[in-house]
C-alpha cells in the first residue's frame, strides 16, 4: 500500500498564498471551461480551487476527479456538496479516493443545501445535527473503523466500512450563514467559507462566532480556517458583464434567500420588500444572473441599494487588491475571489502581491 497523503488542512502561512477562486462559477454550458480555469489557477499561484456542486453539469464528483487530475499544486474543495445525496460509505470512498489521487489536496466542504430542491428531491430538510453526526461517520471511516448499527440524525446503518487499513486526515469544510452552522464549524471543521456579499460587521461577527465556537471545544481557534467569498469583478470586463455579476448576481441571491441574507447583515427588510415589489423583479421568470436581459439588470442596479453592493471587490485592479487585503483584516484566513475566472483577475492578482510585498518591505 502506497504511503497515505498527509493532510493540507494546516493554516495557510504566505500572505501571498492566501487567495482562491470559484471554478465554474455561476450558469455555465461546458465542464470543461474548468481545465483552463485550473491550469491559469496554477500558473498564478492561487491556493484553493472551489467547486460548487449544481445537479445539472456541476456534479461534483466528476469535477473533482478531473480537477484533481489536472493540478500539481491547487488544493481542490467541494463548497459545497450534500450530505444527503449520497451515501455515506459512496461520499467517504469518493472523498478518500480524491485525498490519495491528489497527495492530500482536496477538502470535503459540505453545505444545508436549497430547500425547494431537497423537497423536490423528496429530502428532509438539512439540520446542524445531521451535518454534526455526518462529519463524525467521515471521520470514523477515514480512520479505517467499522460501524455497526449506527442510528442517528444523518440516518440508520447497519454496517459501514471502508478499509480497515486506512487511516486519512481529510479536511472537512463548511458553507456557513446562520451561527448554528458558524458554530458547527468552529467545533468540527477544519475550514469555513463565507457567504458572498456579507457586510464587513457580518464577517466580522462570522469569524469571531467560529473562533469562539473552536474555542469552547477545546481546539486551537486559529485551526479553522475560514476563507471570505468576496465577489471580485474588476472593471476591465466589459460594463454589461461587471453588471450581471454583481447587481444580478446579488439579486439572485436575494430572489434565493433574501430574508437570510438580509437578516444576517442586518440590511433594512424594508428595501428587501421594496425589491421584490419592483415590477421588473417580479416579472423574471428565473435567476436574474442568468434570465435577466441587460436592460433589466441595468435597472436591478438603480433599485438595490448602493450600500448592498458595496461588500465585492470593484473598480481598477489596485482597486480590487486593496479591497481583498482588507478583508484580512477583518480575521479571515483566505478569500475566495468570486464570479471572476482566474483570467479574468489575473492584473487583480498582480496588485496584490504587489501591495502586500509593498507592506512587507515597509
Amino acid at each position: 500500500m502506497s504511503p497515505t497523503p498527509k493532510s493540507t488542512s494546516v493554516p495557510i502561512d504566505s500572505p501571498l498564498d492566501r487567495l482562491g477562486f470559484y471554478t465554474l462559477a455561476g450558469h455555465v454550458e461546458s465542464p470543461r471551461t474548468m481545465l483552463d480555469e485550473l491550469r491559469d489557477a496554477e500558473r498564478l499561484g492561487l491556493h484553493t480551487a472551489f467547486l460548487s456542486e449544481r445537479f445539472n453539469v456541476k456534479e461534483a464528483a466528476t469535477l473533482t476527479g478531473a480537477a484533481g487530475a489536472v493540478t500539481e499544486r491547487l488544493r481542490i474543495a467541494t463548497a459545497a456538496t450534500n450530505h444527503n445525496t449520497r451515501h455515506p460509505a459512496v461520499t467517504a470512498a469518493w472523498a478518500t479516493t480524491l485525498h490519495r489521487l491528489t497527495g492530500g489536496r482536496f477538502g470535503l466542504g459540505l453545505g444545508r443545501g436549497l430547500r425547494p430542491q431537497l423537497d423536490a428531491f423528496g429530502l428532509p430538510p438539512v439540520t446542524t445535527a445531521q451535518m454534526e453526526d455526518f462529519i463524525g461517520l467521515m471521520r470514523r471511516l477515514w480512520r479505517g473503523e467499522t460501524i455497526t448499527g449506527h442510528d442517528g440524525p444523518a440516518g440508520k446503518y447497519p454496517q459501514l466500512k471502508l478499509d480497515p487499513g486506512f487511516d486519512e486526515d481529510i479536511p472537512i469544510g463548511l458553507t456557513a450563514f446562520g451561527p448554528a452552522t458558524l458554530a458547527l464549524a468552529g467545533r468540527a471543521a477544519d475550514f469555513v467559507v463565507l457567504h458572498t456579499y456579507f457586510a464587513d460587521e457580518t464577517v466580522k461577527r462570522c469569524v469571531a462566532h467560529v473562533r469562539e465556537a473552536a474555542e469552547q471545544a477545546g481546539r486551537d481557534p486559529a485551526s479553522v480556517q475560514v476563507w471570505s467569498c468576496f465577489a471580485t469583478v474588476p472593471d476591465h470586463l466589459p460594463e454589461d458583464v461587471q453588471l450581471r455579476r454583481t447587481a444580478a448576481r446579488l439579486a439572485t441571491y436575494l430572489q434565493v434567500y433574501g430574508d437570510l441574507l438580509v437578516r444576517t447583515n442586518e440590511w433594512d427588510p424594508a428595501e428587501l420588500d421594496r425589491f421584490r415589489a419592483d415590477p421588473v423583479v417580479a416579472g423574471l421568470k428565473g435567476w436574474a444572473d442568468t434570465v435577466a436581459t441587460p436592460s433589466e439588470i441595468e435597472h436591478i442596479a438603480e433599485i438595490l441599494p448602493s450600500s448592498w453592493l458595496e461588500a465585492a471587490a470593484t473598480g481598477s485592479a489596485e482597486n480590487c487588491a486593496r479591497s481583498i487585503r482588507a478583508q484580512f483584516d477583518l480575521g479571515v484566513d483566505g478569500v475566495i475571489m468570486h464570479c471572476s475566472s482566474p483570467a479574468e483577475v489575473e492584473p487583480v492578482i498582480h496588485a496584490y502581491r504587489k501591495l502586500i510585498r509593498t507592506e512587507t518591505d515597509a
